[in-house]
């Protein structure tokens, strides 16, 4: 693996537990991870660590088969071959757009300089911009600046840190598909953080759910959203409700019973001696919710949120248990009024029983 993080640890002085906390995961050359959680999970510790801009308390970074950071030893930042791109572009106003770009290769020969900042613009979309000046340039055309400025010194390691955080949504999510294919083109290995979910899924090969130090996750988005590997990345990655469930062994297989219904053809479900009486929670995606109006099962309409070609509704069977389910949008069905529904899950994940499951 080209990037290789192992049992890392990251401790700030007077906190009772580490930043980062025996953090492991790798890429590949040419991949793109991103890290994800929420505020103070230690997303933006870990990827200040790879950088060298913190200590490593434990365990190891590998950058290239090169170990930069250990227990002790720290390769300094500028030794490591790794361009960055921040949250506020940290362009030089002062400097126009060529100047900008070639600030990191000022010792490469002028017509050298030239040139690499004339293919950096034209694989970031913005060729001919080189007079321009970053007041002239629109949020996502000084992101792309950022970008050339930190591709342009040929990094071993891209690491991005909430770059897109100050545009708006739309952008957002169009921008991150857009910097996937320059740092695709560029045959960069890069490292992203971010607190969007739909940015995580438009650029990344894998993305690491972190949650108080600990990386629950590190998978492709497929994976978190339909096989999550803890009740948390469950809970943080897109929208489900967990439901009570009792494993049975039949003759033809495992079968979980739900209030929703049965379900079957059970391959990836464990097998009922896992959980005491094998009772526990399975969880139920708004996609694994389909509403049919011949359903035996009833449900009643608490609330709905238009989302343009569906609805999603937040609907309650008659035993109090609460679903989510994705309705075609010509399927307009008023507040309080009771729809069939039944179950179409295609991933079955368990998690331990909790009491307050669906409720």
């Amino acid at each position: 693996m080209f990037l290789q993080v192992s049992e890392l640890q990251v401790r700030y002085g007077g906190q009772p537990r580490p930043a980062v906390d025996r953090v492991s995961l790798s890429l590949a050359a040419g991949e793109i991870g991103v890290l994800i959680g929420p505020s103070g999970c230690g997303k933006t510790t870990l990827l200040r660590a790879v950088a060298g801009l913190e200590p490593v308390a434990g365990g190891t970074i590998d950058l290239g088969g090169e170990l930069v950071g250990a227990s002790g030893f720290s390769l300094p930042p500028e030794a490591r071959r790794i361009g960055m791109v921040f949250q506020d572009y940290a362009l030089f106003p002062h400097m126009d757009v060529g100047r900008n770009v070639a600030f990191g290769i000022h010792e490469l020969p002028r017509a050298e300089q030239a040139a690499r900042v004339a293919e950096v613009l034209a694989l970031v979309g913005l060729s001919g911009s080189q007079a321009r000046y970053p007041h002239e340039l629109s949020g996502g055309q000084q992101q792309r600046v950022a970008l050339a400025r930190a591709l342009a010194p040929r990094p071993r390691l891209m690491l991005l840190d909430e770059p897109f955080s100050n545009l708006d949504a739309d952008l957002r999510e169009r921008l991150a598909h857009e910097v996937r294919g320059i740092l695709k083109r560029a045959g960069a290995t890069a490292l992203f953080v971010t607190h969007d979910q739909l940015e995580a899924f438009a650029i990344g090969d894998r993305i690491g759910v972190l949650h108080e130090g600990h990386l629950h996750q590190w998978d492709d988005s497929y994976a978190l959203y339909h096989r999550p590997a803890t009740r948390f990345v469950a809970n943080f990655i897109g929208h489900g409700v967990f439901a009570p469930a009792t494993l049975v062994q039949g003759a033809g297989g495992v079968v979980a019973h739900t209030p929703l219904g049965e379900l079957t053809d059970l391959e990836e479900c464990p097998l009922p001696s896992q959980y005491p009486g094998g009772e526990c929670d399975v969880l139920l995606r708004p996609d694994d919710v389909v509403h049919d109006d011949h359903a035996p099962v009833q449900a009643r309409v608490l609330r709905k949120s238009f989302r343009g070609s569906e609805f999603l509704y937040t609907l309650q069977l008659a035993d109090g248990l609460t679903l989510l389910a994705h309705v075609p949008s010509h399927h307009d069905h008023a507040i309080g009024e009771w729809i069939g529904v039944r179950p179409q899950v295609d991933h079955v994940v368990t998690f331990p029983r909790q009491e307050s499951a669906g409720r």
